[in-house]
């Protein structure tokens, strides 16, 4: 876990989270995500898996890496966003960030699960002014957050595809 631009940080209240080492500028690649892929019906209810993997495509997620992606949290007031390139999943700044900021995202644009699995719900502790105290899928945001997120392009294809269907 070796980079010039993040470092990793603990305290009681958040646990690990990770800070810009320097500034970071819009449009920057932050982090890549790695991990091993699963498919959904390999993921146990309550597992770690469950707990510590993020949806990648209608029935796949990406495990745990152990690297810096593993410890960005979430924030309903995010500086960053998930981008999808082909096979990599990287986390890109969506504004200047400075020295020493945390690096947060928001969780439910990387989430949009279906019938065969419950939705994604997590109690959300961001703080931010505009918190939504719920961490859900894309598809329970309100639709002038989901307009935000697609405009700045950090909403995954696939989510975009069954964002559709519905």
């Amino acid at each position: 876990m070796k980079t010039d631009n993040l470092a990793l940080k603990k305290s009681r209240k958040k646990g690990f989270y990770v800070v810009a080492k320097k500034n970071l500028k819009k449009n920057q690649i932050i982090c890549q995500f790695k991990g091993k892929i699963y498919h959904y019906k390999q993921i146990k209810k309550g597992s770690y898996e469950d707990h510590h993997s993020m949806q990648i495509s209608e029935h796949h997620y990406l495990g745990s890496s152990n690297d810096f992606d593993n410890y960005t949290n979430h924030s309903c007031n995010p500086n960053s966003g998930l981008k999808i390139k082909g096979k990599k999943r990287y986390l890109i700044a969506i504004k200047n960030i400075k020295k020493g900021r945390e690096i947060v995202w928001d969780y439910s644009t990387s989430m949009h699960e279906s019938m065969k699995r419950n939705h994604f719900k997590l109690k959300c502790r961001c703080g931010s002014k505009n918190c939504r105290k719920i961490i859900t899928d894309f598809k329970y945001l309100p639709e002038n957050l989901k307009k935000k997120y697609i405009k700045q392009g950090i909403v995954p294809t696939f989510i975009l595809r069954l964002n559709k269907k519905k």
